[in-house]
């Protein structure tokens, strides 16, 4: 039997399992605050451009708006953002205490590590990077050119992180004396062209650029939106300019930043989960089935071991709820086993309170996918793949219990007939259940045969690779994994 044959018919809780809502979540958006001495660094900006005559240029430039500066002034002549704090006074004379040294030393090793790490990060970063850009570029003829073009901008951007030419050379597999001629040969004047270039008929004078930006920058206007200034001018029946040549200006100018108390949503951490053995990392989603008709659709969730690929749970529901999401969870924790973390996207059901709670109840770890981010599922989706690509999966069911019963045939012949790439052509139930070693002596004791009797047939590896069963499995496989050691990240 296999499946072809068939034919159709993660940030956890408080241990008390509440939430305090007084407390912001880690992964909230965070609204733009500015601190007493970032207020009082824009105010002497502030008033430094004015001596200038560009003051109003410097609160577009930094995303301020005058009714800010006004408030400061207050409350910088009350006293208020002076911030004097007599814990971070130091001793007479001026002489920092013996503490506020030992401070000092430490937070300097602090940064010179934190730079380190910097650099390293950015180093591999860049790598990254220059070994997707280099494509095949390296193993078809007649692309060297592309290649050392991209491995020099590799090389560059390395030297200018910080990291040391001799080091940046072996990164990036070049070599020094000729990244030098390459740069040298950047540096070096090309001549001038010759060419009369003509100015464009539509051109603006020198005179209506500046024009354009006094009004912008003036008292009226200083506080709108160039969608605005252009509303209101052409009501009164002046025409400057377009919006989009407005926005140009005050670029070029380094005018355009946000002003608005608008959140800005933090990066999300990159989910990185290790599983040894079955049992350790779950991993869920929720995939459409379509009904009868047009436009209906049954919910398959379906839960998969990451290490074993098994199914260790799959139930169809005619909706998606969280209760019914809840249940399912806890149907498969009591058949199976409980894992140590659960990953699923950022669906509404994977994030929704039951759920929440019930693995904040088991002291289960909860792992999220980063937004718009295809791939950190990959377990789920690539099962979706498997199952909706098959010749006999039907293009419509006829009713639920169609769908209940063609899912329940598929896991099984899935779990138990299907031999996986990733876990080394075992199927899921023997790695799950610990019953692959002996499938591997009876591969052993065939290739030994093979072996002995064509001996020259083999080469020096007497097991395929692709037959080993693979040590760990993972989603977003760590930068460094030290041997033996159990690392799951949230």
């Amino acid at each position: 039997m296999s499946i072809t044959s068939i034919h159709p018919s993660a940030s956890t809780m408080p241990e008390n399992g509440t939430m305090d809502s007084t407390q912001p979540r880690p992964d909230q958006p965070r609204r733009r605050t500015i601190a007493p001495a970032q207020k009082l660094a824009y105010l002497q900006g502030y008033e430094h451009a004015i001596q200038s005559g560009e003051g109003r240029g410097y609160l577009r430039a930094n995303g301020l708006y005058s009714s800010q500066i006004v408030e400061w002034r207050r409350l910088r002549d009350a006293g208020i953002l002076e911030g004097n704090n007599p814990a971070n006074s130091t001793k007479s004379g001026g002489k920092l205490s013996k503490e506020q040294a030992e401070i000092a030393r430490l937070k300097k090793r602090l940064a010179a590590s934190e730079q380190k790490l910097a650099t390293t990060q950015t180093a591999l970063d860049i790598m990254g990077k220059g070994t997707r850009a280099l494509g095949t570029n390296l193993t078809e003829r007649g692309f060297q050119i592309a290649a050392q073009d991209i491995l020099a901008d590799v090389y560059q951007q390395l030297t200018d992180s910080g990291v040391p030419t001799r080091q940046a050379s072996t990164l990036a597999g070049v070599s020094r004396a000729t990244m030098h001629r390459h740069q040298q040969a950047a540096l070096a004047p090309k001549p001038a062209s010759t060419a009369s270039r003509q100015v464009p008929a539509n051109k603006l004078t020198t005179s209506e650029e500046a024009l354009i930006l006094e009004t912008l920058n003036s008292e009226r206007f200083i506080d709108q939106a160039p969608e605005q200034i252009y509303a209101v001018l052409l009501s009164e029946g002046t025409y400057l300019c377009s919006v989009s040549t407005m926005y140009r200006l005050l670029r070029r100018e380094k005018q355009v930043a946000e002003r608005r108390r608008q959140a800005r949503h933090p990066a999300r951490k990159v989910p990185e989960l290790v599983a040894y053995q079955p049992g350790e990392v779950f991993t869920w989603d929720i995939t459409k089935l379509a009904g009868p008709a047009k436009g209906t659709y049954f919910d398959a969730y379906v839960m998969i071991d990451i290490y074993s690929r098994y199914i260790v749970g799959c139930q169809v529901h005619a909706r998606e709820s969280g209760e019914l999401a809840k249940e399912f969870i806890a149907q498969v924790f009591a058949t199976d086993q409980i894992p140590k973390v659960v990953h699923a996207d950022r669906g509404t059901l994977m994030t929704s309170k039951p759920v929440a709670a019930l693995l904040a109840d088991l002291d289960v770890l909860r792992s999220h996918s980063r937004p718009k981010v295809s791939n950190d599922n990959p377990y789920s989706e690539a099962w979706f793949k498997t199952l909706k690509y098959l010749p006999v999966f039907p293009e419509r069911f006829g009713s639920l219990a169609d769908a209940r019963d063609f899912m329940d045939r598929f896991v099984q012949a899935y779990n138990g007939h299907h031999r996986h790439s990733g876990i080394g052509f075992h199927t899921p139930a023997d790695v799950h259940f610990g019953m692959t070693g002996h499938v591997e002596d009876q591969r052993l004791a065939a290739l030994q045969a093979a072996w002995d009797a064509y001996p020259e047939r083999f080469g020096q590896r007497r097991v395929p690779k692709k037959l080993q069963l693979p040590a760990a499995a993972w989603i977003n496989e760590p930068m460094k994994l030290k041997e033996g050691e159990e690392m799951i990240a949230v």
